[in-house]
């Protein structure tokens, strides 16, 4: 260990963030590798290593001999404190090497109040923040994640962005960088030959104009650079990696259990959602296969908890049967099963006794809207009776507590669908009222609403985010409809990191100098209270002569050029839009394994297969 790491770590809280040699951690010899691979998380070590997408990345990288991937993650403020007054170095878990001596340094991006972590770990690894002040070939900064839909107020700080899945793309860039480092390329020439690989975007290869009012009125590609960067997925999930060998942390981590990824994308189609439509198609895996890897890695790690994950659980095909087989192992050895994607209306009895056989997890529920009117409009093809049909299932079955998740603000929206969720919480009280085996245990309905951020490549991502003062007005009047029912507690998400959140998810480049100037001004983990500082981000975005409410709070046109417009996650503009349209009609979209809709993922697929 580094003699000013050992110095350093008795003054910080939970060390052992920092400190590596964890099991499963791999470490290679530096001589033997070609290329060294910073994986950076910018967030601190307990959500980074929570985190399947980069557990995937560092295990594909690390079976190939001449790679060597380590990790990296955002140091807590005490850390950080000692980190600059000692002079050390961002550094790699696995040697202590400082990342800027490494050949890649890549971003895993999924929530934008992350963004200026980005820039505080770049800086702390010493290295200038913007590409263009990065000549040479070394080290070479990308990011890749769900944020990279919209990568345009990062744009000047990142060399490049992988869109969609990473394992095949990741590979293949590593194989373009090891030719540039043997040809003797220039930074320049690496990046226009990286924009010829499918699924990457080179932001320094775009020209952005604007019209007099704001908007975006052209993006023009330079010579050489695609007009549509399209993102990449794995085509066979079987064939695909999956970590078996999962790095036990150090300490107590957010989800510190064996994640099995059942399958990616989903056939819902909630029209708010950018992760359904972005990893769209479906691909799943095949039962035999996962009920394999779940016992072979809590062999290895011997992990007393495995979660099935994907963004709805219960669609899976073969659930029953996957459940089933991972039990017989698991009971015996009493390993706890959970679920924590259930759809309403595909939560069974069945199902119910499956998950009971070991321990009761929670119960998580999330109708999304208050009334069946606004629940059509989204498309989130769920019932009242659903809903409740399965609390019955669920109270019969000895729970006693069920957590119901909701958005304030979605478009259509009128104070009756806001007093529809208090509704429908009192519902469920009575519905537990009526099933519960034991009333004496008492009830816990615990009722959270989020602010509706519209993202890009959603049906919403014309819509406007209401305004601050009208979230609040909201949130109060579900508040008193609900400050009389003992049994149900009410929590609602901070509006203000919300607010910046539809800035920066549906910006342009010109925020790179608002995320700069509140950088150079103390941002950082913003997704923090501990660090968030909303009036700072007001003054940055004054200090730059930008709106947030013209980013936030302004409608779209159904022609307008977005900032996003290069990057393509496979669903067509037109199929959003008609998708827009049946909102405000209230009327639905059957999933994707009842009907095609022609969305436009499906040409993505391989031997003419069809999506679900």
């Amino acid at each position: 260990m580094n003699r000013t790491l050992e110095h350093i770590l008795p003054k910080v809280q939970k060390p052992a963030r920092y400190t590596g040699g964890e099991y499963n951690a791999v470490v290679k010899e530096k001589c033997s590798v070609t290329t060294r691979f910073a994986l950076c998380f910018p967030d601190t070590y307990e959500i980074g290593m929570s985190n399947l997408g980069c557990r995937i990345l560092y295990g594909v990288m690390n079976q190939r001999p001449d790679v060597w991937c380590e990790r990296c993650y955002a140091p807590w403020g005490d850390m950080e404190e000692e980190m600059r007054r000692e002079g050390l170095l961002l550094y790699g878990l696995e040697s202590g090497d400082p990342i800027a001596d490494f050949h890649i340094i890549g971003f895993s991006l999924g929530y934008e109040m992350a963004y200026s972590n980005v820039l505080n770990m770049l800086d702390l690894a010493g290295l200038p923040l913007r590409s263009a002040d990065r000549k040479g070939l070394t080290p070479l900064v990308v990011a890749g994640g769900t944020c990279c839909y919209n990568p345009e107020p990062l744009a000047p700080f990142i060399d490049f962005f992988v869109l969609g899945e990473g394992e095949e793309v990741t590979l293949e860039y590593i194989d373009l960088y090891q030719r540039a480092q043997e040809e003797g390329w220039s930074k320049e020439e690496l990046l226009q030959e990286a924009a010829r690989l499918p699924g990457i975007y080179v932001p320094s290869l775009y020209e952005v104009t604007y019209h007099e009012d704001g908007r975006v009125a052209a993006i023009t590609p330079k010579e050489g650079a695609p007009a549509t960067v399209t993102k990449r997925i794995i085509q066979d999930m079987d064939k695909a990696y999956f970590p078996v060998k999962t790095i036990i942390p150090s300490t107590e981590i957010v989800h510190d259990r064996v994640m099995l990824e059942l399958f990616r994308g989903c056939i819902r189609g909630c029209r708010f959602c950018q992760a359904g439509y972005a990893y769209r198609p479906v691909r799943s895996r095949s039962s035999e296969l996962l009920a394999r890897y779940g016992k072979e890695a809590c062999e290895d790690s011997g992990y007393q908890e495995m979660t099935l994950s994907s963004l709805s659980s219960t669609d899976y095909p073969c659930l029953l049967q996957l459940c089933d087989d991972l039990l017989d192992y698991c009971a015996p050895r009493d390993i706890g099963l959970s679920l924590p994607s259930l759809r309403a209306d595909t939560f069974s009895m069945n199902l119910m006794e499956r998950l009971q056989r070991v321990r009761k997890g929670g119960l998580t529920f999330a109708p999304e809207a208050g009334t069946q009117r606004l629940r059509d409009a989204i498309n989130k093809n769920l019932r009242e009776e659903d809903l409740l049909q399965s609390c019955r299932t669920a109270f019969s079955g000895g729970w006693s507590g069920v957590k119901l998740y909701f958005m304030l603000g979605l478009p259509t929206e009128t104070d009756e669908d806001v007093l529809g969720i208090a509704d429908l919480a009192r519902k469920v009280y009575f519905t537990w009222r009526e099933c519960t085996p034991n009333k004496a245990r008492g009830v816990r309905i615990t009722v959270s609403t989020s602010w509706f951020v519209p993202k890009p490549h959603t049906a919403f991502q014309w819509e406007a985010q209401i305004p601050v003062e009208e979230y609040q007005r909201r949130v109060d009047l579900l508040r008193d409809a609900l400050k009389r029912d003992k049994s149900i507690t009410y929590n609602w998400h901070d509006p203000q990191t919300s607010y910046l959140e539809a800035i920066f998810s549906r910006g342009d480049r010109r925020l790179a100098d608002v995320l700069e100037w509140a950088w150079e001004h103390g941002a950082k983990f913003d997704a923090w209270s501990e660090y968030f500082d909303y009036q700072r981000w007001m003054d940055a975005l004054s200090a730059c002569g930008l709106d947030g409410d013209f980013y936030a709070h302004r409608v779209r046109e159904k022609d307008e050029l977005f900032p996003w417009a290069v990057p393509s996650v496979g669903v067509s503009r037109e199929f959003l839009w008609r998708e827009r349209e049946l909102c405000y009609q209230s009327v639905t979209t059957p999933d994707c394994r009842s009907r095609c809709s022609a969305c436009g993922a499906n040409k993505m697929l391989t031997g003419g297969r069809t999506c679900g």
